[in-house]
């Protein structure tokens, strides 16, 4: 198996082929049903695949065996190997109603020929789960994948930012796109590499215009984790910042956000990126990703304390609601709480397959109503503050149809920012509107309207490159 931009070195042990192994497995199951047990036919294929099994686990935290769509996927990663034989494989297996296969820790040789056993018997008895447990298999599982609900109306957004990108951030972007590989790859969390990122985000990202103007507004691009992870963990940094945190409690902040979503590398991309709602299913595998995330992390030597617990608690509400079930009105972390606002900002002003991206004032009025009871009306109130309701690089129209660019927040007052007037062939025209300022009698001089989509040709970064 092979993902772009990896090359193995000699040192790395040999990845493992997933069609080799199920085929081991069927192979297995084959025997188990021809000769009687202890049979050395079996011995010997058992020994196979129990030394692949071992052999992965030693440097993963679980190896898991999915086809999806025909084609074999390990820990999530695809595996294409197009030949007569995988295919004839694959569909032995599926044929049982058996899409997925995953091993745990502990598994033991004698639980790996329990499994042979109750794969030849499905066809007499199809409760695997009942005759896995029965035989005291505990570290291995079978599921069958539902297929996908193709009826949505799926965008074709780009799956990452477009155009040129301010070179902090898009560093920011390729370490962490490289740290979350490695990560569905088995290899565990790259501590120096996120470091290095958490540096980039605090001592340039937070504080370029251009990065932040990629990060705050509305984004054309159906962003995947690593991007996603990226852009919480630089609005994480501007709510910690506007609390005026210290720099340690900072650095912690902007790791947490970081590694929250951590737990996705462990989701098969079909039901990340599934056009549409997910049923019961696929559902409850989606929300594990919390919990998965927060085992990776527990791992981690010199990973923050907190870590883990935004990865565990990010999706729940200050009201105690929300998943994992930790227990009704068990109140997460304030770290968590943070992240929280930041992820939900994020998320709903990005595109969606099945959903336009919302605009961001839309996407501050959601966090008003919010308050309260899913979010931490102060953490709320300050991320609005940094922010603004037109963050910086928004398109805006203002109340005298003039078109601008936002290239400042206004402190106190996020309904009216300072804005670069676009003139004739989308160029910046001289000096800056302040829309805050006001008439002798109080009354504002302009109102900002509204946002905009990007304009067709018009680059918003050179509005700001002296801002």
């Amino acid at each position: 198996m092979t993902t772009p931009g990896h090359k193995p070195n000699a040192a790395e042990p040999a990845p493992l082929d997933p069609v080799a192994l199920l085929k081991g497995i069927v192979s297995l199951r084959r025997l188990t049903g021809m000769y009687p047990p202890g049979h050395p036919a079996i011995e010997h294929k058992l020994s196979e695949v129990d030394e692949s099994v071992q052999r992965h686990l030693r440097d993963a935290p679980a190896l898991r065996l999915d086809v999806i769509h025909g084609i074999a996927h390990v820990d999530g990663v695809e595996f294409r190997h197009d030949s007569d034989t995988q295919t004839q494989i694959l569909r032995e297996l599926t044929d049982l109603g058996v899409d997925s296969i995953h091993f745990r820790p502990g598994v033991s040789r004698q639980e790996l020929l329990a499994l042979s056993e109750c794969l030849w018997q499905v066809k007499e008895d199809g409760s695997l789960a009942a005759q896995l447990a029965a035989r005291n298999v505990d570290h291995v599982s079978l599921g069958r994948l539902i297929a996908l609900d193709t009826r949505w109306r799926t965008a074709q957004w780009p799956e990452a930012p477009t155009g040129p990108l301010d070179p902090a951030y898009e560093e920011s972007l390729a370490l962490t796109e490289r740290t979350f590989e490695d990560v569905s790859r088995g290899k565990g969390v790259d501590l120096a590499t996120v470091r290095d990122v958490v540096q980039l985000l605090i001592r340039k990202i937070a504080g370029s215009s251009v990065a932040l103007s990629q990060i705050l507004a509305v984004k054309l691009y159906e962003n995947l984790t690593y991007c996603h992870s990226v852009n919480v963990a630089a609005l994480s940094l501007l709510i910690a910042r506007q609390l005026q945190f210290d720099d340690d409690t900072i650095g912690a902040i902007a790791e947490a956000a970081l590694l929250h979503d951590i737990g996705k590398t462990r989701i098969p991309l079909d039901v990340l990126k599934k056009p549409g709602a997910l049923d019961k299913r696929e559902r409850a595998l989606m929300e594990a990703h919390t919990t998965y995330g927060a085992e990776i992390l527990v791992e981690v030597d010199g990973v923050g304390p907190l870590t883990p617990t935004v990865a565990l608690e990010h999706h729940r509400s200050l009201e105690g609601s929300g998943y994992p079930d930790i227990g009704r009105g068990v109140v997460p972390h304030l770290m968590s709480q943070l992240v929280s606002v930041a992820d939900i900002y994020e998320a709903i002003t990005g595109a969606r397959s099945y959903q336009d991206p919302a605009m961001p004032e839309q996407a501050c009025l959601i966090l008003a109503r919010l308050a309260g009871t899913k979010l931490n009306t102060a953490l709320v109130k300050a991320f609005v503050n940094a922010i603004s309701f037109f963050p910086i690089g928004s398109v805006v129209r203002t109340d005298r149809d003039e078109l601008g660019v936002v290239v400042r927040t206004t402190a106190g007052d996020p309904l009216h920012p300072i804005i670069a007037l676009v003139g004739d062939g989308y160029r910046s025209t001289p000096g800056e509107i302040d829309t805050s300022l006001r008439d002798p009698s109080g009354a504002y001089l302009r109102h900002v309207l509204e946002t905009l989509r990007p304009l067709e040709g018009m680059d918003v970064n050179v509005f700001l490159a002296g801002a």
